[in-house]
């Protein structure tokens, strides 16, 4: 019999005609191969909640990400020498930044000790101060390259150039979810995207399942901030049967094309869509808060998308980033004594909130909070240069030798500030931590050893941390 042309074969890309001739056979092994490594429960739910390499006790995450470049030497590492030498060049030759800078610029705000510990912190986050026994502060933090692009890329998928799966991602795939009503991942940022926009919350060469689900906060409506998440035409019963039906066309689909990973990302994109009908209303709606806790967190955009976060990581969402705007709010090259209290006033009571909350929920224990940007800034004021700032010469450029992140809860060692600057805030000096440290502690944190946490792709064993990382063990509990 002559063999009876099929309709679908004319759709056939390059790839997919490779692969149904000679070298076909190799991708049949390999497809025979993989599936042994998963059960089919795995395969059709990428995000059941895994177990990790060894007890842990975080379960969650909310990333709090200053984006622009937040100057820790008028935050979290007070410099009392530097306001000396103010409006005079350093006693130590300037570092080379992005843009030439010149004398000492003091910082404008004044520090005060919290705590038991004692810990000195800038009156722009007072608030946040007030827990700050259960944070460790990490003053020493450095990273590769004074530029913002690469550097968020660093901080959120461990490679400053290549296309990588971003921290959130690796998280989710390595514990999948505890609740598959609702994203794995979610990054909140208002009013639009920061800098290298979606890539921040990417899953790279990971299951599509795991990437970030991006909401623009600056919505209240729930239709607004999720679109299509109602159906006004069709009931739930009715359009789980035509889910039912589109599964069934996409497997045969799917299984002609080798189980192709893009179609089993919208197959699942599609699911949860459904599955979040039931759910997704009422996880983001902070108006069902008990007024006294709204008022704890404040008024304004940053509280009531912090406040989300606690709702969401609650409700056994994995991995919550809080972006605090679009582009890079924190980039003061200008105006950096207004902008910083402005952008400090906006988060400080909501992340003050934020950790007393979990505390009291008994959450705290099990969230690991996360405070940071890509960099800091630097210590000497930045000169005028035509087309790059507004000449105004009371700003700070970025400062990627030395700057200060801070870890909370998940069984964070609290109440310690970790390494050093120099005395003026330029380098880190002292117990140097590498943005590849910071990732291969935060997987500790949450049960992952760093070199163990791998995915096989184009031929190799990738992880977050690439071929580097220790973990910073005194930040443990």
């Amino acid at each position: 019999m002559p063999h009876q042309p099929r309709p679908e074969h004319l759709a056939l890309t390059r790839r997919e005609l490779l692969q149904r001739c000679g070298m076909g056979l190799g991708a049949l092994s390999l497809g025979s191969m993989l599936a042994g490594e998963a059960s089919s429960a795995e395969i059709a739910n990428p995000l059941l909640p895994r177990v990790a390499h060894f007890p842990a006790k975080a379960k969650h995450v909310i990333h709090l990400f200053m984006n622009g470049g937040p100057s820790h030497i008028d935050t979290f590492d007070p410099k009392p020498l530097l306001n000396k030498y103010a409006g005079q060049n350093l006693p130590t030759q300037n570092l080379a930044t992005e843009r030439p800078t010149g004398a000492a610029l003091g910082s404008p705000f004044k520090f005060k000790k919290y705590g038991q510990s004692g810990i000195e912190v800038s009156e722009i986050f007072a608030k946040t101060a007030e827990s700050i026994d259960d944070i460790a502060v990490i003053r020493s933090m450095h990273a590769d390259v004074p530029n913002h692009e690469p550097s968020l890329m660093l901080m959120n998928c461990g490679d400053a150039r290549q296309i990588r799966p971003s921290l959130g991602s690796w998280v989710c795939y390595g514990l999948g979810s505890q609740n598959q009503n609702l994203p794995a991942f979610v990054a909140m940022c208002p009013n639009g995207y920061p800098i290298q926009e979606t890539q921040n919350w990417q899953s790279g060469f990971l299951p599509g399942a795991f990437e970030g689900a991006y909401l623009d906060t600056q919505h209240t409506a729930i239709e607004q901030l999720i679109e299509n998440i109602r159906n006004e035409a069709i009931t739930l019963p009715r359009q789980r049967e035509q889910l039912d039906l589109l599964a069934k066309l996409n497997l045969r689909h799917q299984q002609a094309r080798q189980d192709d990973a893009a179609l089993e990302s919208r197959i699942q994109s599609y699911e949860l869509g459904f599955r979040m009908q039931t759910e997704a209303a009422e996880a983001f709606d902070v108006s069902r808060e008990p007024q006294y806790i709204r008022d704890m967190y404040g008024p304004g955009t940053q509280a009531r998308q912090i406040l989300i976060a606690r709702r969401l990581v609650e409700r056994g969402v994995r991995f919550v980033q809080v972006w605090h705007g679009e582009g890079q709010p924190w980039d003061s090259h200008d105006d950096l004594e207004i902008i910083h209290r402005k952008l400090a006033g906006e988060c400080d009571q909501a992340i003050g909130a934020l950790l007393v909350d979990l505390k009291q929920r008994g959450l705290l224990d099990e969230t690991l909070v996360i405070w940071g940007g890509e960099f800091g800034r630097t210590p000497s004021v930045e000169l005028p240069t035509a087309g790059a700032n507004q000449g105004k010469v009371n700003g700070r450029d970025h400062n990627h030798y030395g700057f200060t992140t801070w870890l909370a809860g998940g069984g964070v060692k609290g109440g310690q500030v970790y390494g050093a600057t120099d005395d003026f805030g330029f380098k880190a000096v002292e117990n140097r931590v590498h943005v590849h440290d910071l990732h291969a502690t935060i997987l500790h944190l949450l049960g992952f050893d760093h070199e163990r946490l791998t995915y096989r792709h184009a031929g190799r064993d990738f992880r977050l941390t690439d071929v580097h990382g220790q973990v910073v063990k005194p930040l443990i509990a």
